[in-house]
């Protein structure tokens, strides 16, 4: 299991290789001002689906 400093560093690494460095900043400076909820905005991010569905869904897409 990684530890948090592990997780955090792997996390800051993804954003900041994707983004690039003034967006990656632009993103965590959302975040923190946003109280950003990641639970609740899975919830609300598909509301109609199921993990099953998901499920299937992503497997259709990784099959093309």
């Amino acid at each position: 299991m990684k530890s948090d400093s592990e997780i955090m560093n792997t996390g800051f690494e993804s954003i900041f290789s994707s983004l690039g460095m003034v967006d990656a900043e632009r993103f965590i400076a959302l975040l923190k001002r946003d109280k950003f909820d990641y639970t609740e905005w899975q919830r609300e991010l598909w509301p109609d689906e199921t993990v099953e569905s998901l499920s299937e869904k992503a497997q259709q897409a990784w099959d093309k």
